[in-house]
């Protein structure tokens, strides 16, 4: 049985940790979501689709957001159900149709952008700017390496 050397070990240490605070952000973007009636997962659909405010299909959102398609989908029914957003008929693609959020969506993305950035602030009060970017870069960094591995 192989064993982990000292860096393998630090990296699955790691992961577990990512692991847990995954689960808290879903919680706490459960609460930060749950006055305007959506969830971490409605609201992630569309904060992909407001990040460059230009329409985009399932398939783009699921690669942006590292998501299955087919939950993607799912959740784009829901939110074009609750009439948060919108689809047109994509000229490059006919059975793709790409997505915008509607006016409707828009108010309440930004309704949930402004409880978000509250929280944020203070859950990053007590961080340095230069701790947060090493960090995104080396989470990026194992992101990359584990999608070149696999």
């Amino acid at each position: 049985m192989k064993k982990r050397t000292a860096k393998g070990q630090a990296l699955t240490e790691l992961i577990l940790e990512i692991f847990r605070v995954n689960g808290e952000l879903l919680s706490a973007g459960n609460r930060i979501t749950k006055p305007f009636g959506l969830t971490s997962a409605r609201w992630q659909i569309m904060g992909a689709i407001d990040e460059d405010g230009q329409p985009l299909t399932v398939s783009q959102i699921a690669r942006r957001m590292g998501l299955a398609r087919q939950g993607v989908q799912r959740i784009i029914n829901d939110l074009e159900e609750l009439g948060l957003i919108t689809s047109a008929a994509n000229i490059d693609h006919k059975r793709a149709p790409i997505f915008s959020l509607s006016d409707e969506g828009e108010k309440v993305i930004a309704k949930i952008n402004e409880a978000q950035t509250s929280w944020v602030n203070a859950l990053s009060s007590d961080l340095a700017v230069k701790q947060l970017t090493d960090l995104q870069t080396a989470l990026q960094t194992i992101r990359e390496q584990s999608e070149i591995l696999n």
